[in-house]
């Protein structure tokens, strides 16, 4: 059995919430360095025991009790967009592996429940605080897992070909070839570093406004 085909059958086993509480940035990069001996089978806590039990039983390996400082196993829950105090920054899109916030730019955002892994990778940026962890009500399937790797594949997709885009536009003009005016990046930043402010102060004003 090559490596490869072992850290296919590896990352079949895996939930693909893509989370990245095992320390590599999703499931296959795990499935990978355990095939590569260089992670242990226990780093998956919404695997949990029966996750480490079907990859030792694979690898023909004892169990190992899960390293519960990469967290705890528990049930399903998704993010939650309080939509009344989000600012419309696009953090959250950036941060989810699976494409599953949509939104646009200073417009709210919305989580596609059917999509989210309940990765929570999307919180943190949140520079308003109002995106918060509640239970899915349904527990993860099989098909929730196949789904989610191929929108994480996709994600990754587009993440590349976005900055293959970036690469090529930012590549030197030939030489001999007519320049454009350098933009004033100082006043360009200043803009933006104002209407962060402003629609932070938005955000915090509709929070502390009192209730009818």
């Amino acid at each position: 059995m090559s490596c490869r085909t072992l850290a296919d059958r590896i990352d079949a086993l895996l939930p693909q919430t893509q989370c990245t509480k095992c320390g590599f940035d999703g499931c296959r990069p795990y499935a990978d360095a355990i095939a590569e001996g260089a992670a242990p089978i226990n780093r998956c806590p919404p695997g949990g025991d029966e996750g480490i039990a079907a990859l030792a039983s694979l690898l023909d390996t004892p169990p190992l009790p899960l390293d519960l400082s990469r967290g705890e196993p528990g049930p399903l829950l998704v993010a939650h967009i309080d939509e009344a105090h989000c600012i419309g920054c696009t953090l959250c899109i950036q941060a989810c592996p699976v494409d599953a916030i949509v939104g646009a730019n200073k417009h709210m955002h919305t989580v596609l429940t059917d999509w989210c892994t309940g990765c929570d990778l999307c919180v943190a940026p949140c520079p308003v605080d109002c995106i918060q962890m509640v239970p899915a009500g349904r527990a993860w399937t099989a098909e929730d897992a196949f789904a989610g790797r191929q929108r994480h594949r996709r994600h990754l997709a587009r993440i590349e070909r976005l900055a293959a885009d970036n690469t090529r536009l930012m590549a030197p003009e030939p030489a001999g070839a007519p320049t454009a005016p350098a933009p004033d990046d100082a006043q360009d930043d200043d803009r933006k570093r104002a209407a962060i402010e402003s629609a932070l102060a938005r955000a915090r004003a509709r929070r502390n406004a009192p209730r009818p």
